[in-house]
């Protein structure tokens, strides 16, 4: 007789072989070159990652761009940049552009490059030679030209701000043509070059006035690092916060407690009600990582009515978690791998915000959202952990995070699911896939336990959310097994149509406009 443990009979469909090993050495499957591209757009912050070194991520992204059309290299930068909020692989991938199709890159340069921190990193990554030039080139330069005729005052003196390349290099390289004497002087005091101070625009004349303690000590309407430097007194301070930005604000918050910017109850409301203002909120294109991190960070001297914003932020900025019908259950990968910072590391500019922070602030809406929704933390095991839907995001998500610790099967809570015979019509798993504790021989354990899962629950969609680049998964995508990346608020717009048979992800990028 066959021996019966290789050719047992398996319930549900065929599952399909494993054809990769992840980064921890665990059985998975290779994502195709459009899926891992999209992928590294939406989380890849050329970091270092627990798995992975930034050159390693650069060098993926590079061989995945000459592997696909230069048309979805351009959809996917316009939607790295404008839903996904990242920064510099969108600006990478139309350096890329820049060298291999310039036509391309000329059409969706706007559409990528909306401000001046943007401007410095298509420059920065153009000349840096990776993508093959060291030189901006003529089109190139162009484009950077055209840009900075077309800024107004307020946009050149914030994107003067910040080095390696400084905007006064770029004007250097590119030669704007000055279209007025303002402009001309504007230049001129960029690059640090003689100019007409009578000719410069008048904010910058305030601002050089009150730099030599000129007027009535009024602070002029600058990017706030324009005058941190200077010798301010308490009511100048106050000034700054009143008028700053929301993210300016958001993330100042320590800095104006220790120069007395609360001592003032009425300029505290005031701060409050702008940092849970739902306009603002949405202009700033807030992350809500962002947020849990301004909330944790918050000195324990911060006013009440600051905190109790914070939270209020929180819960307008992932107000488009979906509704989901049916039985809803949440995965959440707690494992060690998950304390890697979300967007990696690099020495000076790590956040304090882990996987396993945006993972469970994920979590946290979707049961904010739909209060029967089912969490189930996981390591090696599901964890055993109550959560009360009625406690704010930011509450549930720090006690989700505070499990964090162990190896990683991603089968795990689908395993449980299993042998509970429990009822699923959605199943949201959010991870890094860097599962290893559940190898077996031929497919990976969650694409095994998934099969098994459909055959009671034949409904049942799987939402795969991953939070870092990596170009492997622990399941295959299909009709009813959707991918996600990111980790902005985008993700929720994602799941919502994953959870209602919308186009997926990858459709969604190839339906962008050129």
């Amino acid at each position: 007789m066959a021996n019966h443990q290789l050719f047992n009979s398996q319930r549900g469909t065929q599952v399909p072989a494993a054809d990769a090993r992840n980064e921890a050495g665990g059985l998975a499957y290779q994502r195709s070159p459009e899926a891992a591209l999209a992928l590294y757009a939406a989380t890849g912050c050329l970091n270092g990652t627990y798995y992975a070194d930034a050159q390693t991520q650069l060098d993926q992204v590079l061989q995945l761009c000459a592997k696909v059309p230069a048309e979805l290299i351009a959809r996917t930068a316009v939607y790295a940049r404008q839903r996904g909020q990242m920064k510099d692989m969108p600006a990478l991938l139309l350096a890329w552009l820049a060298q291999h199709d310039g036509a391309l890159c000329a059409k969706v340069f706007e559409r990528v490059i909306d401000n001046g921190r943007m401007l410095r990193n298509f420059v920065q990554v153009l000349r840096s030679g990776v993508v093959g030039r060291k030189s901006l080139g003529t089109r190139p330069k162009r484009l950077v030209r055209q840009w900075l005729e077309r800024a107004d005052v307020a946009e050149i003196l914030n994107a003067a701000i910040g080095q390696q390349p400084s905007l006064a290099d770029i004007v250097r390289m590119v030669h704007p043509k000055p279209a007025d004497a303002e402009r001309e002087a504007l230049y001129a005091w960029l690059i640090g070059k003689p100019y007409q101070a009578e000719k410069l625009p008048a904010l910058v004349q305030r601002y050089e006035a009150f730099k030599r303690g000129e007027g009535a000590g009024e602070v002029p309407e600058l990017n706030f690092q324009y005058l941190t430097a200077l010798p301010l007194s308490q009511a100048q301070w106050q000034s700054i916060a009143r008028r700053a930005s929301w993210q300016t604000k958001r993330m100042n918050l320590n800095t104006f407690l220790r120069h007395g910017v609360f001592k003032d109850a009425a300029l505290t409301r005031q701060i409050a009600a702008a940092l849970a203002d739902a306009g603002q909120i949405r202009k700033a294109r807030a992350f809500p990582y962002q947020l849990l991190g301004a909330w944790n960070a918050a000195s324990t001297e911060m006013p009440q009515a600051i905190r109790d914003a914070l939270q209020d932020a929180m819960e307008i900025a992932t107000d488009n978690t979906p509704l989901l019908q049916g039985n809803v259950v949440v995965a959440v990968d707690v494992s060690g791998s998950m304390h890697s910072p979300v967007t990696g590391h690099r020495k000076g500019s790590t956040t304090a915000l882990r996987c396993v922070d945006v993972a469970a602030l994920v979590a946290a809406c979707v049961k904010r959202k739909n209060p029967s929704a089912r969490v189930m933390p996981f390591d090696t095991a599901v964890r055993n952990t109550v959560i009360n839907p009625r406690d704010s995001v930011i509450t549930q998500a720090r006690q989700l995070a505070a499990l964090c610790g162990g190896g990683t099967a991603v089968s795990a809570p689908l395993k449980k699911l299993n042998q509970e015979s429990a009822r699923v019509d959605t199943l949201i798993i959010i991870s890094d896939n860097e599962s290893w504790a559940d190898t077996r021989n031929r497919s990976t354990a969650t694409m095994t336990e998934w099969a098994a899962l459909k055959v009671r629950c034949p409904k049942a969609r799987l939402v795969c959310i991953d939070l870092q680049p990596y170009a492997t998964s622990q399941t295959v995508a299909g009709a009813d097994v959707l991918h996600v990346g990111g980790f902005s608020d985008a993700v929720f717009d994602l799941l919502a149509g994953a959870a209602n048979g919308e186009r997926d992800w990858l459709q969604q990028i190839a339906a962008i406009e050129l």
